[in-house]
């Protein structure tokens, strides 16, 4: 089974890029973010001529998050948004979904963690207030369904080995103690981050700005990320960053992270 995330920054400019991409990797599971359109722009007639059946919560120039599931895939209790939160921006898109042959369902959590902009600013407390509010959700959900992903763009680097420039950067969004502590609070729920235990050493980075030949020289974070529980965590297989799609014309600054599970 393989599990994928990928902020696209863009599903109108970044369609063919996403229909080459599930043609090419096949991915079970896709986890989109920024779709940056309304529910009904959404579309419906190329991703199901691809092979994939989809939810999303959308919204009109900003943020939106899409789940894609391989066709004949069960698909089934569907969360827009955290119900623990009254919020208007469309973040998170949560189902149960069990594939062909498999013995048992997984539920996915798909997720775009707001930016906070910088420390200090009524966006950054938003961002605290959010994942405050997801781990209070996630604990509930995890005691519901022992097999959990939560993939996404988190828009946090987990330590240094996330961070081209640690010295440089260190204290700045993305970057700060705050955030990093938030997300350390999400893996001691009992999750997994799947591209650190495929690659310990650390410089695989998922994001690079559009600027200063970022992606060429490789400055880059790592701010997408896939974490799985414990059950499934004993099931990873590989977990890679797809590269390739950020050296495509018009790019999505982000780049797909996949992992590979070996379900039964």
């Amino acid at each position: 089974m393989q599990l994928a995330t990928w902020n696209v920054n863009s599903l109108n400019v970044r369609l063919p890029h996403v229909l080459d991409w599930l043609a090419q990797r096949q991915p079970d599971v896709v986890a989109l973010q920024e779709l940056k359109l309304p529910d009904d722009a959404f579309p419906v007639p190329a991703v199901r001529a691809a092979g994939y059946d989809a939810v999303w919560l959308g919204q009109k120039t900003y943020n939106g998050v899409a789940l894609l599931v391989r066709q004949g895939t069960s698909l089934r209790d569907v969360q827009r948004n955290l119900p623990n939160l009254d919020d208007d921006q469309a973040r998170l898109i949560a189902a149960t979904v069990q594939p062909p042959g498999a013995a048992q369902a997984v539920r996915v959590v798909g997720a775009y963690f707001p930016n906070g902009q910088a420390p200090g600013s009524d966006k950054f407390a938003y961002k605290m207030r959010w994942l405050a509010a997801l781990r209070e959700w996630l604990a509930t959900q995890l005691a519901q369904h022992p097999q959990l992903v939560l993939m996404g763009d988190f828009n946090i680097t987990r330590d240094d080995l996330d961070v081209w420039d640690p010295d440089g950067l260190r204290e700045t969004i993305h970057c700060t103690s705050a955030e990093r502590e938030q997300l350390q609070a999400l893996l001691a729920l009992g999750l997994h981050d799947a591209l650190r235990t495929a690659a310990p050493q650390g410089g695989v980075y998922t994001w690079w700005d559009y600027r200063q030949l970022a992606f060429p020289k490789n400055r880059g974070l790592r701010i997408d990320h896939i974490l799985l529980s414990t059950p499934l965590h004993a099931r990873l297989r590989t977990c890679d960053v797809d590269r390739a799609m950020r050296k495509r014309p018009q790019p999505s600054d982000h780049a797909p992270v996949v992992a590979t599970l070996d379900l039964d």
